[in-house]
């Protein structure tokens, strides 16, 4: 297969054409890399990636607060030769992604106006004007990029990665959209390229011409009045030109945030059309990514010819060993990334980000799973995503596993949240779990609804409940009627809902199950208490925005600021904020208001049960985060 054969940057040999993708993570406090890094970049490296490429470091503190990473001195040398060295005990080699700054986007403060090419607004205070670089700042950033590249060889690198893509700063500087300079920095291409071109220049004059050199730029940043693909060749022309070793295409920007970094909501291959134009128009090597990670889909991309790597970043997050995975043809062991972007929502609040399906990521060294002491016979009740992790951890550690489900088939609210065609990552991981079970021969009894009596009877010696929660129904007249029902009941049924469509509930749950059901119905309409849609979903940006967008071009009805009074046979009866009643017909009502916990059974299993522990929405209803950590945690300390 084309994906296990050697490939080539320059004269770098790379052992296969799986590289790991640039992600942000957290530094030591002078901006060095810190050991927890290490230990995470090495896990992927034992996993058997080709090449890691490091997040972006920082080549100057000058004009931006440090975000991540900084290299520009030579104390910093010595902890990424030790990253170095240790990925290249396991056969990989490893870029150090190296970038002047972030200019509109840097995330600061209210009061700092950035630094970016012109007068441009902030990306996060759009009331803060950025001020324009200078020309001899501009001379002193490709200055700074030439160090920190020469740094990076020193301690040990194979190739570093210029950082140009996204609308970041050499970004703004390359896009007409943010560059407004009339100097020799803007105006035509070729201006507007100066300043990368000179940060190439700078690193080839410091680590010579043969260093394996990187650039990631953006070839359309697919928004309106951003750049084109026509552009974006041109670019490509002439980075190859300039003497690049390598190109590694992103499609994207902040303006639709979710082409650049996918969501659950974004088909497979989404920016595989600009890799694919920009490889057919150079002659040096491509590096693609964007929901590539499917095995067969990789293969086919670069048997196609339309990339010559593929880079994966969230999924090397929650499977550090999907290269292995892949060569030994155990596709079905891949833990599959369903797209939550839940790393990135705990990196923007300043936390160190994880994976919500891999608790172990940029834990490696927290969080070891160690052979149990004693062995002990536990039940886990509920088969949902807490009661599946928590099962295969604890059979992992060596106990004696048994888990009850009281439905048909395992995945809990899986099921229903990987039900709408535009969700099927999240099935794949639910298949991924099943898989896991069946491999390792756990005991599993489906259709056996726990009772005191029955777990009594089994005589275990620890019992984790992740019985998951059911949908709140809305206390109002009508609820009870006929065609009324809930979103959870949608979901999961065979039967797509047809006529008229009623959601009562404009949440996460409610916003997916109305274009769920906008696939079949002939008209759909959301009522939502709260002045805006997805106003308590607390999931990240990109998420929410490639979802509103989703919204906005559906024919679904929206109706905010609205309290339901009353739901008759025929029509749902609501009222707006300036108390005006208005009547919707309906054919069908669906509930999805949010869900709550029972927890009679956690009551009567603590009078008569010891070693209990609720995880999961059994505790109170959350997200799928919630439910695999507090279940491999539990199962870990057992």
């Amino acid at each position: 297969m084309k994906v296990f054969e050697k490939g080539y940057i320059g004269s770098l040999e790379i052992k296969n054409r799986i590289l790991m993708a640039p992600m942000g993570t957290k530094s030591d406090p002078d901006g060095g890399f810190c050991s927890r890094e290490t230990e995470y970049f090495v896990e992927r490296a034992k996993g058997g990636v080709g090449m890691i490429i490091t997040g972006r470091v920082a080549t100057t503190t000058r004009f931006e607060m440090r975000s991540h990473h900084v290299l520009d001195n030579y104390h910093q040398i010595g902890r990424l030769g030790l990253l170095c060295e240790k990925i290249h005990i396991y056969g990989s080699k490893i870029c150090v992604q190296i970038g002047p700054g972030l200019g509109r986007m840097v995330h600061q403060d209210p009061f700092t106006p950035p630094y970016s090419a012109s007068a441009i607004p902030s990306h996060y205070y759009p009331e803060l004007i950025c001020k324009p670089h200078t020309v001899d700042e501009i001379h002193y950033l490709a200055e700074s990029v030439g160090h920190t590249a020469a740094l990076a060889k020193q301690a040990g690198a194979d190739a570093v990665e210029l950082h140009a893509y996204g609308g970041y700063l050499l970004d703004q500087f390359m896009s007409s959209y943010y560059n407004k300079r009339t100097d020799e920095y803007g105006g035509s291409l070729k201006n507007r390229m100066r300043f990368t071109l000179e940060c190439i220049s700078k690193i080839q004059e410091k680590c010579g011409f043969d260093f394996p050199l990187i650039v990631k730029f953006t070839a359309d940043q697919a928004f309106e009045g951003g750049r084109t693909i026509e552009e974006g060749i041109q670019i490509a022309k002439m980075l190859e030109n300039a003497g690049v070793h390598a190109l590694h295409v992103d499609k994207g920007c902040y303006e639709c945030w979710y082409v650049q970094i996918p969501t659950v909501y974004g088909k497979d291959a989404l920016q595989l059309d600009a890799v694919a134009a920009v490889k057919k128009a150079v002659n040096i090597p491509v590096i693609g990514h964007g929901k590539l990670h499917r095995p067969e889909l990789v293969e086919s991309v670069l048997e196609n010819q339309q990339a010559d790597f593929i880079a994966m970043g969230h999924q090397m997050l929650c499977d550090p060993y999907y290269a292995k995975k892949f060569t030994d043809n155990n596709y079905s062991d891949i833990r599959p990334c369903i797209g939550c972007n839940e790393c990135l929502f705990e990196s923007h609040k300043g936390l160190i980000h994880t994976c919500a399906i891999n608790p172990q990521a940029l834990r490696e060294a927290d969080y070891p799973l160690m052979p149990a002491e004693e062995e002990k016979n536990v039940l886990v009740i509920g088969g949902g995503p807490g009661g599946m992790a928590a099962a295969i951890t604890a059979k992992l550690r060596g106990h004696h596993v048994t888990l009850w489900e009281k439905k048909a088939r395992l995945g809990g609210n899986l099921l229903s949240a990987g039900a709408p065609s535009f969700k099927q990552d999240v099935l794949k991981y639910n298949q991924y779990l099943i898989n896991r079970l069946r491999e390792l021969e756990i005991t599993i009894h489906t259709n056996l609804e726990a009772t005191v009596d029955k777990v009594k009877k089994g005589h275990f010696d620890s019992v984790i409940l992740a019985c998951g929660s059911r949908p709140f129904i809305l206390p109002v007249d009508g609820v009870n009627l006929p065609n009324v029902t809930d979103a959870i009941q949608v979901l999961n049924a065979d039967t797509p809902l047809t006529g008229k469509v009623v959601v009562i509930g404009g949440g996460l749950v409610g916003c997916e199950t109305a274009l769920h059901i906008n696939e079949s119905a002939d008209d759909v309409t959301i009522i939502e208490f709260m002045d805006d849609i997805l106003a308590t979903a607390a999931h990240c940006q990109n998420n929410d925005a490639e979802l509103r967008n989703m919204i906005d071009k559906s024919k679904i009805k929206l109706f905010t600021s609205c309290r339901v009074k009353t739901i008759t046979e025929t029509e749902v009866l609501y009222e707006d904020k300036n108390n005006n009643l208005t009547a919707t017909p309906y054919d069908t009502v669906v509930m999805a208001v949010g869900f709550k916990t029972d927890k009679s059974l956690e009551n009567s299993l603590r009078e008569s049960i010891e070693n209990l522990y609720v995880i999961g929405d059994a505790v109170s209803p959350r997200k799928i985060y919630n439910a695999v950590h507090e279940g491999f945690h539990t199962a870990r300390l057992l």
